[in-house]
């Protein structure tokens, strides 16, 4: 199946052919470390998460690469107000990026590299941008890129350099010849990071990182680059600017942009406060309902985030657990014999729902359309489940159908989209994780629950249901869901 993809460079639906196949180089803008990361970074994590998986299952050889900006303006204010030094704060909130991203089962990169790890590639580009007449230094110690230069400025945007100049204008301070020209060195004030460099001691900007890594790292030319809408301009266009100024090649051959977490009409954002951070989430729900939430999604829509969209997400969630988790439960029942001749149905839904999946992927990744048609397989898996768990019994042909939709939800589910891999099987990082984030007084252990389950139940057969309420409301409190079936009370963590 063709793998299409919208490309934000040409603003059309592309099919995907990758420079050197079967490997496939990625980069994707990642995150600057002076705070926790939050629902917007998490929906832009996830998403190149998955896709990153998909492109794998294809049988690609990805190369991945995502960056930390490590010395930055609000770096080095966060560390002016704690009174420390920057690479402090850097060095925090990089140990809490990657607590958030196990937790949320985001993988690492295959190179995540940070710009104080970097400065002579960085240095080395701009002496080589200078070289070529497309930036200049100022006596000041700053040197910046020269956009009108670059006659192609603005074609990712679909903006042009006159309107730009039209709205652009140079701030109080400012050395540069031109509004539009952005800065590749910056000089340090006293008291904040600085390197050596032709031009004084300075640090970097924000637009050149990005083009050293890639080059460094994947080259002059990658398959794609990633990241989130609002960095379309003027960041990546920026990074365009400089790379194809260079090299006189493309940067990037598809642009993949995600769109903006909202929150009552406004981009989520610090700025704005806002936001909701990952942490926050990870305690009060499953990790993989954040999944699913961004998953039910188009990737290049916006996402409008409240906590009711959280529980509808939650709900999903837990079908799609149960319908899982009650293949084990159906192999305890009478198993009858089946009649020789014929297939069970659920074997033709198995093989529909397979192919909306992978074809909604390979049509501009539609993982919302994927996720609908599992959530179709699940309904006639509850339908074989019903019945069996009303007469007690179930057929060995529906048992064995039963099973092989499992097999495919988990195959698309957790191999793909990142689902469930605590629960088939458990993940003891992501639940030693979770456990440490949560009060130690509201951890019940397991044991102890069980034996609160069974007393409950012989409160339920002797008709003392006020004291079964009470049990249940107490353990409601601590987070404990409980379910009574026909065989059973069943329990689970909230």
């Amino acid at each position: 199946m063709t793998l299409k993809l919208f490309n934000t460079l040409s603003g059309k639906l592309e099919e995907f052919v990758p420079e050197n196949p079967p490997k496939v180089k990625i980069y994707t803008c990642g995150v600057t470390v002076y705070d926790e990361s939050h629902v917007g970074h998490g929906r832009s994590l996830i998403v190149f998460d998955t896709f990153r998986r998909y492109l794998e299952h294809l049988g690609y050889k990805v190369r991945f690469v995502r960056n930390f900006t490590d010395v930055d303006d609000k770096i080095i204010d966060r560390a002016k107000s704690e009174c420390k030094h920057f690479m402090e704060i850097a060095d925090r909130y990089i140990a809490r990026y990657y607590e958030d991203m196990e937790a949320i089962g985001v993988r690492p990169a295959d190179v995540e590299p940070r710009v104080t790890d970097h400065i002579p590639e960085i240095i080395e580009l701009i002496k080589r941008l200078i070289e070529k007449g497309y930036a200049y230094a100022t006596p000041e110690g700053n040197v910046y890129f020269s956009v009108e230069k670059f006659k192609e400025y603005g074609k990712l945007s679909k903006r042009s350099i006159d309107e730009l100049i039209a709205g652009a204008r140079v701030e109080p301070g400012e050395d540069k010849r031109n509004p539009l020209d952005f800065a590749l060195w910056k000089r340090s004030k006293a008291g904040e990071p600085a390197w050596e460099s032709p031009w004084g001691e300075g640090r970097p900007g924000w637009h050149t990182e990005c083009v050293a890594f890639v080059f460094k790292h994947l080259g002059e030319t990658i398959d794609i680059h990633g990241g989130g809408l609002d960095l379309v301009f003027p960041h990546h266009e920026n990074e365009i600017a400089q790379a194809e100024a260079l090299t006189g090649k493309p940067f990037a051959r598809y642009w993949m942009h995600n769109g903006l977490v909202i929150v009552n009409g406004q981009k989520m954002s610090k700025s704005l406060g806002n936001f909701v951070t990952l942490k926050e989430i990870y305690t009060k729900y499953h990790p993989d309902v954040l999944r699913l939430l961004v998953l039910s999604v188009h990737y290049r829509s916006p996402l409008d985030f409240s906590w009711e969209k959280m529980e509808t997400s939650k709900k999903v969630y837990e079908r799609i657990r149960q319908a899982v988790e009650d293949y084990e439960t159906l192999k305890t029942l009478k198993v009858e014999e089946t009649a020789e001749g014929g297939v069970h149905p659920l074997y033709s839904t198995i093989k529909e729902t397979e192919e909306k999946f992978f074809k909604a992927l390979a049509e501009d990744f539609k993982t919302q359309e994927a996720l609908a048609a599992v959530m179709e397989l699940i309904s006639e898996m509850n339908k074989i489940r019903n019945e069996a768990f009303r007469t007690k019994t179930v057929s060995k042909a529906a048992l064995e159908a039963y099973g092989a939709a499992v097999n495919s939800i988990k195959n698309t589910l957790r191999n793909i989209f990142g689902l469930l891999e605590d629960v088939l099987p458990r993940c003891p990082v992501r639940e030693v994780v979770r456990k440490e984030l949560e009060p130690a007084s509201a951890v019940l252990d397991e044991s102890l629950i069980d034996l609160l389950v069974e007393v409950r139940q012989m409160a339920r057969e002797r008709k003392v249901f006020d004291i079964a309420d009470k049990i249940r409301d107490a353990l409601k409190e601590k987070g404990i869901v409980l379910e009574d079936t026909p065989f059973g009370t069943k329990w689970k963590r909230a």
